[in-house]
């Protein structure tokens, strides 16, 4: 028996933003699985904005996607076929193989990047893709790892209405800092004032991005989570008090210029106020998981830390979905539902 899956490849590596005709849609055949094997229907998948680095042809601190192939990226889904003894048809599991409806692979080499039994009746599958997943361990380890959150300070985070920065926002103020969240529409800001944000500054309205922290923060920020770059670094140097730190997830803004830009031209605040300024890979910090994972329950569980979600059905979507990431069109985690 032969089983047939739907795969998502790159035609092209992009300069600049790229279009859905840099996405071609594929089939492969599929072997069900045999000895040391699964086979896995994808539910869900996730897209997220590292991956467009991995669409440049160049390798950075992992390897680039090949033209032709199927990408990849975080998924749910349930095993079809097994010829492993630690999993059975009908188990759930997370891997990094999406952007594809159906594969087999062998066990003992996704459990080199990612493969995870999940429970579906303990959170919605797609969870895992996001609050409980990757994005969520970022959120923790940008938040008390990297920029060392203290209870009562002050957090800013930018590309708050994502899912990096949502989960950061919640988890700031469960632990009783005051949060200030970027957003790029009122919608979003609105959302955020709900969960967990003391105030939260639409920057497509905003005349003047520094004065709108100072606003916010007539204090200064001692914490700046960034996710976007460019003007939101240099208006959060302008607020950061002596000895603030900040935590560089990434700098979307960035990632589809085809030339470099100039960066911010106050860095040397970097140094008169001693700011800690630390860039940082959520893979480095996976021994904390267990560690997220027993202060996301409860959290969870009393409605402190919520999901909000951007679903677009079919794995045909993908493309569109992933675009999406960088025109702003979403709120929360960007998901895909295959299924």
């Amino acid at each position: 028996m032969t089983l047939t899956s739907t795969n998502i490849c790159l035609t092209e590596y992009p300069k600049g933003l790229p279009t859905e005709e840099t996405f071609q849609t594929t089939t492969t055949d599929v072997v069900p699985a045999g000895d040391g094997e699964i086979t896995v229907k994808n539910h869900w998948m996730s897209v997220d904005p590292y991956m467009r680095g991995r669409m440049t042809g160049i390798k950075t601190y992992i390897e680039p996607f090949q033209i032709g192939e199927p990408l990849e990226g975080g998924a749910v889904g349930e095993v079809t076929h097994s010829g492993h003894k630690d999993f059975k048809v009908g188990d759930w599991v997370m891997t990094m193989l999406g952007w594809r409806s159906l594969f087999t692979a062998k066990v003992e080499d996704m459990q080199k990047v990612m493969l995870q039994k999940i429970d579906p009746n303990m959170l919605p599958p797609q969870a895992f893709l996001g609050v409980a997943g990757m994005p969520g361990l970022t959120a923790y380890a940008g938040l008390y790892k990297v920029a060392e959150l203290q209870p009562g300070e002050t957090v800013l985070v930018s590309g708050a209405a994502g899912a990096v920065g949502s989960t950061v926002c919640q988890l700031a103020k469960a632990d009783g800092a005051t949060v200030i969240g970027i957003a790029g529409t009122d919608a979003k800001c609105k959302w955020l004032l709900d969960h967990g944000c003391d105030s939260a500054i639409n920057y497509k309205t905003s005349d003047n991005m520094t004065k709108a922290i100072r606003n916010a923060a007539p204090g200064g920020i001692d914490v700046y989570f960034e996710n976007v770059g460019g003007i939101m670094l240099e208006a959060a140097l302008n607020n950061m008090k002596i000895f603030g730190r900040m935590a560089v997830c990434g700098m979307i803004s960035a990632y589809n210029d085809e030339t470099p830009v100039p960066g911010p031209s106050n860095l040397v605040q970097i140094v008169g106020k001693s700011l800690k300024v630390q860039g940082f890979i959520v893979s480095n910090y996976s021994k904390y998981a267990l560690e997220y994972f027993a202060k996301l329950g409860p959290l969870m569980a009393s409605g402190q830390l919520v999901q909000q979600e951007t679903v677009l059905e079919g794995l045909d979507k993908a493309p569109e979905a992933f675009l999406r990431l960088f025109s702003g069109d979403k709120q929360g985690k960007m998901l895909v539902k295959i299924t």
